[in-house]
């Protein structure tokens, strides 16, 4: 990957000034190299700043209504104009008057009447400072995605590898997870933290690496030695993921060793009850027996919607908490849109 070019538009420049006079000089000093606009009072120079993001801002100090400080401390408070340079423009040479503007976030002074060569070497330097800063974030943006995707592709492939393994398309890791998402937005978790279940969840059955085929393939009822061993699959995803400090791996961790506990507090490897179970496994729980109940497995055929749906109706403060039963039952006919979006 490559940076960008720099663009090759004119830079813009807004100049506020409540005398026309000296937005005439800074046009004659400034306007071969820059594009400028020009604002004679604050409520007009914040307007015409946050439409037009302008690579920086000249602004006279000594303005009537609202002066230059105080456009400087609006413009700062906004986050879409914080990061806009701003150069004071200024007949005061005080040091205190300097020191109020820098503590308000101003990058430069410029005094008047002003000197042609200086003022275009300041006013250049800041832009070139913001240019730069942008096309850096735009590459740390940039990076970042490019990780965030590489890293939700391995935990995506992780998560179908296990389920390969008891599963013959792996499609049931996709469609649980889409699941999980639209339970979590019913129950009214907001986009980030479904979005966070979406991207989890389909680690939820990654120890399963960890389980010996003879009893993840048997076609029969598991014995009691081989259910304990069998349980012990979501110590292991845990073990598989990890501790790192990072949301979404927090969020695998804590889905793969949980959501095999139960509402009423029988469930392993730990015998979680109501709400010490993390939410999100408590989301994972449903839409992992939902579409698995459905779905043909070594040890038995797919149950019937109505099947399905009885035996969830069931487990209502059993093994599911009610308040996610009633959010699945709302978004039912989306969750089987996801089913035949991904069929095995």
């Amino acid at each position: 990957m490559t940076l960008s070019a720099e663009p090759t538009a004119k830079p813009v420049v807004l100049v506020v000034d409540d005398a026309p006079e000296s937005i005439d000089v800074l046009r004659g000093v400034l306007g071969a190299d820059y594009q400028l606009k020009a604002a004679i009072n604050g409520p007009t120079a914040l307007e015409v700043a946050e439409h037009t993001q302008p690579d920086l801002i000249l602004l006279d100090v000594m303005m009537p209504e609202m002066d230059g400080y105080e456009v400087c401390r609006r413009l700062k408070n906004n986050p879409s104009t914080a990061s806009i340079p701003v150069v004071f423009v200024t007949t005061l040479s005080d040091a205190p008057s300097e020191e109020r503007g820098l503590a308000l976030g101003a990058v430069d002074y410029v005094a008047k009447p002003y000197v042609p060569s200086l003022v275009r070497s300041r006013v250049g330097t800041h832009v070139a400072l913001h240019r730069h800063q942008r096309s850096l974030e735009a590459l740390v943006e940039e990076r970042t995605a490019e990780l965030l995707t590489t890293r939700l592709e391995v935990i995506r492939r992780l998560g179908r590898a296990a389920e390969y393994r008891d599963n013959e398309t792996g499609m049931h890791v996709l469609r649980m997870s889409h699941i999980s998402r639209l339970i979590a937005l019913a129950a009214g978790l907001g986009d980030a933290a479904a979005e966070l279940i979406l991207q989890s969840s389909p680690m939820h059955d990654v120890g399963k690496i960890g389980v010996p085929d003879r009893i993840l393939l048997k076609p029969g009822k598991l014995d009691a030695e081989e259910w304990e061993i069998m349980k012990r699959h979501t110590v292991i995803g845990a073990e598989i993921i990890g501790d790192h400090p990072s949301e979404l791996m927090v969020a695998a961790r804590s889905v793969a060793l949980c959501h095999h506990e139960r509402w009423d507090g029988a469930g392993y490897p730990n015998g979680l009850a109501g709400t010490a179970i993390p939410e999100s496994a408590r989301i994972v729980a449903i839409a992992d027996v939902f579409d698995a109940l459905l779905s043909v497995r070594p040890y038995k055929a797919a149950w019937s919607l109505e099947e399905t749906t009885q035996k969830i109706q069931s487990e209502q403060g059993k093994h599911f908490e009610p308040r996610l039963v009633e959010a699945l039952f709302r978004v039912l006919p989306e969750c089987l849109a996801v089913r035949e979006r991904y069929k095995d």
